[in-house]
């Protein structure tokens, strides 16, 4: 298999897609916001993409059929608005890799006609957020219609998140603003330990509103609502203490 292998699966006829990156990250939260908007408007699989720097492994379904691991690109129609979801279980296992792989996902959203993306994730706090105060954290491309993000309730906060945005998501606004693609990246605050529905839900409200689309949250609110009896339950074991619990340097974001 070459470095890059993309298998054509359906080729959609798109009107102004968006592309809309929701690869694994801290607390998952672009991962279950790209799968979500799969789910709720049934997305139709148009890409794979396979690389030899993802993991030398396959996932089994429940039959016990074996796939090899790759990324997969799903054309999503949100009441009219066409988005090119991508997401998947790994992120690229180099440096190079994140570089090559990246360039891979944006040359298809560039075929598919996307002139702006979003990349979703999580911004760690290092600590559980309560009150269900999520902020969504913001950081673009120097095309990027700030103004807009804000109105939609996007923060921008002076060197945040520290150390800057590590991965495909980083490369999706450093690269993309190379070949003139606006590009802003929405991370949603959360603790870093656990996977994080409501950060995911904050994030996806934030979405909606630039996109002028609704989505059914409700799955995610379930999810959310099972997550926090997890959290209670660590809570519990912990005396209310946080042993036991990522360092800060464990929690540097990923997306």
């Amino acid at each position: 298999m070459d470095d890059i292998d993309i298998e054509a699966v359906a080729d959609p006829d798109l009107s102004n897609p968006v592309f809309i990156e929701g690869l694994p990250g801290v607390g998952h939260v672009g991962k279950l916001v790209a799968e979500h908007l799969v789910e709720e408007f049934d997305g139709e699989l148009v890409r794979r993409v396979y690389t030899t720097d993802f993991p030398p492994q396959v996932t089994v379904d429940e039959d016990g059929v074996a796939e090899l691991t790759h990324a997969e690109f799903h054309h999503v129609d949100a009441d009219g608005q066409d988005l090119l979801v991508l997401t998947g279980d790994h992120q690229a296992a180099s440096n190079e890799g994140h570089y090559t792989l990246t360039t891979a996902f944006l040359n298809i959203a560039e075929a598919f006609g996307c002139e702006r993306a979003f990349a979703l994730g999580g911004v760690p706090t290092g600590e559980l957020i309560e009150d269900d105060e999520y902020d969504v954290l913001g950081a673009g491309s120097p095309d990027t219609d700030r103004e807009a993000l804000e109105d939609a309730g996007v923060e921008f906060r002076e060197n945040e998140p520290a150390g800057g945005i590590v991965g495909v998501s980083g490369l999706v606004l450093g690269l993309g603003a190379r070949r003139g693609l606006p590009a802003a990246c929405l991370m949603g605050e959360t603790s870093g330990y656990l996977v994080d529905p409501k950060s995911a839900q904050a994030v996806l409200e934030v979405l909606q509103t630039l996109l002028d689309i609704e989505v059914d949250c409700s799955d995610l609110e379930e999810r959310a609502e099972e997550m926090e009896e997890v959290v209670g339950k660590i809570q519990e074991m912990q005396g209310g203490g946080d042993g036991g619990m990522p360092s800060e340097d464990e929690l540097r974001y990923i997306g």
